[in-house]
């Protein structure tokens, strides 16, 4: 499966990351790509309405949000965990941004 950035934001956000913490995200953003549909918990979970986090675990702990569209899976925002959910604010630009894909 092949994965693609919805924006340039998400690669900014990933290049500024330690370069262990970015390494453990490659590693991840592989696993989508290899597994497609398949990925499963601990490394993907679904938000519903078609949403999807991947879940990079470690000194700081990243969410992908992501999508299936066509044969891709969708990037659509990244940010650095810092509570048990992900934020209204950062899920709605998520979906916004699926929306548009739609």
């Amino acid at each position: 499966m092949e994965i693609k950035n919805f924006t340039t934001d998400i690669d900014k956000f990933l290049d500024n990351l330690e370069e262990t913490t970015r390494s453990k995200v490659s590693k991840v953003v592989h696993m989508l790509m290899m597994a497609g549909n398949d990925i499963a918990m601990p490394y993907s979970k679904s938000l519903g309405e078609g949403l999807f986090e991947l879940r990079i675990s470690g000194k700081i702990p990243i969410r992908i949000i992501y999508c299936f569209y066509e044969n891709y899976a969708i990037l659509l925002h990244a940010l650095i965990k810092k509570s048990d959910k992900i934020p209204k604010r950062e899920l709605d630009l998520a979906k916004r941004r699926y929306d548009t894909i739609l």
